[in-house]
């Protein structure tokens, strides 16, 4: 298989504040990382307008090659910052609610069952509200439990109210808790295509990347997705097959899921488009599914096949690689992030600290194939050599 010159990315980020121009910026510090540690040169181009999926240019180059790809970002956070932005008691009432629709429709059942991490990373922001609604409520009937008069009553809902708003609302942000109410409802939003605006979104967004995906002369088309972005580039990509079968048909199409989340949305009953979907890219002969797991990601399904999860046990299943974090980064480095879980879930699409078999800047801006990334290993480690995907035994595309 040849070195891949050209190269088109279709990029979903995961439920974050950060926009086009913000996850621009965090590609071209990765991706200067990833050149110093492989040594070679990156340039990346201004962020440019194309509807909903504006892209910048990254030239990448070694010793012996060169390789142009086109990066667009498919992000949500025009429907962040809608969440996010509303009056705390909306956002409070609203994940509550959104937590009693996924439970009540078997999502939380299973979480538990196919991954019981995910199950406690569901019930974490909501539990954690709930103690911190609950000591206040205690410090304010303090002196009821006491027997003390009446006016004492004053102080002592004055001192819950200061603990709530000064101590304990402040160490939650910390953990992203609010940000974790708003992710939930995404999710809803995302398996019952209603609230939010959710559906015309989708829309949009299939507009943009169906004019991406003209660009028929690149050599590859790589669509990778991260966390809840897997959800909303499945939606995206299942639509247009929907309305156009032969879509891919002859092209190169790889679908890379990185510490994917469709089964947070795709485990609730109302689901069934998604679940749907989830069939349409598992049967495409010209899709190559590579599934990225992290033993030590809570937030996402590992060792869980999403295709046969979903529904459709006779389809081809994704491919899954499994990485460690710890072999990309230095061991400073790595022990100062493993106990903050939801970086940890970032790091799929972060820079390295050494080579290792995984890089995320490689799949989408190397000479190498996305579909070489799922034989990969310690024992097998890239190499960016001319026609280096010769030699090799490669997984293919065209199944």
């Amino acid at each position: 298989m040849d070195n891949i010159r050209k190269r088109v990315v279709l990029h979903f980020p995961g439920f974050e504040p950060l926009d086009a121009a913000a996850h621009r910026a965090r590609y071209e510090r990765s991706a200067r990382q990833a050149g110093a540690v492989w040594d070679f040169s990156v340039n990346i181009g201004e962020l440019k307008n194309f509807g909903r999926a504006p892209y910048f240019d990254v030239s990448t180059a070694g010793a012996e090659w060169q390789t142009q790809s086109r990066v667009h970002i498919v992000d949500h956070d025009d429907l962040v910052k809608a969440l996010n932005g509303r009056p705390f008691f909306t956002r409070l009432a609203q994940g509550y609610l959104a937590a009693a629709r996924v439970a009540s429709s078997g999502g939380m059942t299973g979480y538990f069952r196919h991954a019981w991490r995910f199950g406690l990373f569901f019930i974490f922001p909501f539990l954690l509200m709930l103690v911190g609604m609950l000591l206040s409520l205690s410090i304010a009937f303090t002196p009821f439990m006491f027997g003390l008069p009446a006016w004492s009553h004053i102080g002592s809902i004055a001192l819950a109210v200061a603990f709530f708003v000064y101590i304990f609302l402040p160490q939650t942000e910390k953990l992203h808790t609010l940000h974790l109410f708003s992710d939930w409802e995404m999710a809803v939003a995302m398996a019952r295509l209603n609230g939010i605006g959710g559906e015309q979104w989708l829309e949009a967004c299939a507009i943009s990347v169906r004019q991406a995906l003209d660009e028929s002369d690149a050599d590859e088309i790589v669509i990778s997705s991260h966390s809840m972005g897997s959800s909303v580039a499945t939606h995206v990509v299942g639509l247009l097959l929907e309305r156009e079968p032969e879509l891919l048909r002859g092209k190169r199409v790889v679908f890379v899921t990185l510490g994917s989340a469709i089964l947070q949305c795709a485990l609730m009953r109302p689901a069934t488009v998604l679940r749907s979907r989830v069939g349409l890219i598992a049967h495409c002969k010209d899709i190559f599914w590579l599934d990225v797991h992290c033993l030590t990601d809570a937030i996402h399904f590992y060792k869980t096949k999403v295709v046969e999860v979903c529904g459709h046990p006779d389809a081809e299943q994704a491919s899954i690689l499994f990485i460690r974090f710890k072999q990309m980064l230095s061991a400073k480095h790595y022990a100062k992030i493993k106990r903050d879980f939801l970086r940890v879930h970032r790091q799929y699409v972060l820079g390295p600290d050494v080579r290792a078999f995984f890089d995320f800047t490689l799949m989408t801006s190397s000479p190498l194939p996305g579909s070489r990334f799922a034989e990969f290993s310690v024992k097998n480690m890239p190499e960016l050599t001319v026609n280096s995907g010769i030699e090799a035994q490669v997984v293919s595309v065209g199944r």
